[in-house]
């Protein structure tokens, strides 16, 4: 496996993220709505990466930093976003891998927690985050009303950010 930065502008970062778009409708009956442009994801205000088995592009992630707002973001925050496995690669700790290397390029960037939104149908996406130091903060995002979004985050340093 081989992870690479690539952009979300990227034309693999694009169908992996149709991808990740397909699996919302089948777990949620809809696409996720929250609006993405690609220079949310340049550094230093955020990476976005692509790990490859071979020349095929089997998982993606991102983060882009965040500002303080009413619902509990903070200034320093780092929002990751379209985490995401092809089906046929899931089980090899694509995932972890992916996540790690976010973890390390925000914190190397100076943002000092990460946080994320993922939902009650996710329940894999939630054991993975929580195996991995993630804990319940309040809310936020477009879906901070909606009963099945579930909020976590970490500081950085270990410890969930609450």
């Amino acid at each position: 496996m081989e992870i690479r930065v690539t952009g979300y502008g990227h034309p693999d970062a694009q169908r992996l993220s149709a991808e990740v778009q397909e699996e919302y409708v089948r777990r949620y009956g809809d696409g996720d709505l929250t609006v993405l442009h690609p220079d949310d994801f340049e550094p230093p205000a955020g990476l976005f990466l692509i790990a490859y088995l071979g020349d095929r592009p089997v998982a993606c992630g991102g983060w882009r930093a965040k500002r303080a707002d009413p619902h509990g973001l903070r200034d320093g925050d780092a929002e990751l976003k379209r985490m995401f496995v092809v089906p046929s690669a899931r089980g090899r700790g694509l995932a972890r891998a992916v996540l790690s290397r976010l973890e390390e390029t925000a914190a190397a960037a100076g943002r000092t927690r990460i946080v994320l939104e993922t939902g009650t149908e996710q329940p894999e996406a939630v054991a993975l985050y929580t195996s991995e130091g993630y804990g319940p903060i309040q809310k936020f995002g477009l879906y901070r009303e909606h009963p099945q979004s579930i909020c976590l985050g970490k500081e950085f340093g270990g410890e969930s950010a609450v």
